[in-house]
């Protein structure tokens, strides 16, 4: 890991269960963290988060080196593994804690996830209109630590199997030149 290129992506995309596991298998990502943002409470719970009350989204925490993925690669796994036209909802997931949404950390990730946002829109990627909201960045909250490499140490649980080992063959396929 290059430390002199080491950044900073906060995504939030549906279940962290899902999601942690795409990113943790990019070529480039040195962590990806389980946790919550865009909410009003400090510190949330789970169950609080859960509640929908908190204001926060399940989100990703990616630390990444620049020098071998982009903050543009990055985002082209984020809109290519979740529905971004659902607003506060992914699959049977439902509730303002699963939007999609990109945390941006400098003005450089604003203007690129934007651009993608409008790029996709305009060529119609999806039937409906993308929902994501790309909103500055200001706090994460690490997930209780159970949260952590869940579908690795999962996968025979039923929603690890049924839900998320078909996200993780198709990221894998689409996404294989970008694998660890």
């Amino acid at each position: 890991m290059n430390q002199e290129h080491l950044d900073t992506a906060t995504f939030a995309n549906g279940c962290f269960w899902c999601t942690e596991a795409i990113f943790q298998d990019l070529k480039g990502v040195y962590s990806v963290k389980s946790g919550y943002t865009g909410g009003h409470l400090k510190n949330p719970t789970y169950e609080q988060v859960c509640n929908g009350t908190t204001g926060h989204a399940e989100c990703l925490q990616i630390a990444y080196d620049s020098s071998v993925i982009s903050f543009d690669e990055l985002l082209e796994v984020f809109w290519a593994t979740h529905d971004p036209t659902t607003l506060n909802r992914q699959g049977n997931d439902v509730g303002t804690q699963y939007r999609s949404g990109v945390f941006y950390h400098n003005e450089a990730q604003r203007q690129k996830a934007e651009s993608y946002k409008k790029q996709l829109d305009a060529a119609g990627a999806w039937d409906k209109p993308i929902v994501t909201e790309i909103t500055a960045f200001e706090h994460f909250w690490p997930a209780e630590n159970y949260h952590d490499n869940y579908y690795k140490q999962n996968q025979a649980q039923p929603y690890c199997y049924f839900v998320i080992r078909p996200k993780m063959e198709k990221f894998r396929e689409v996404f294989k030149d970008k694998l660890k």
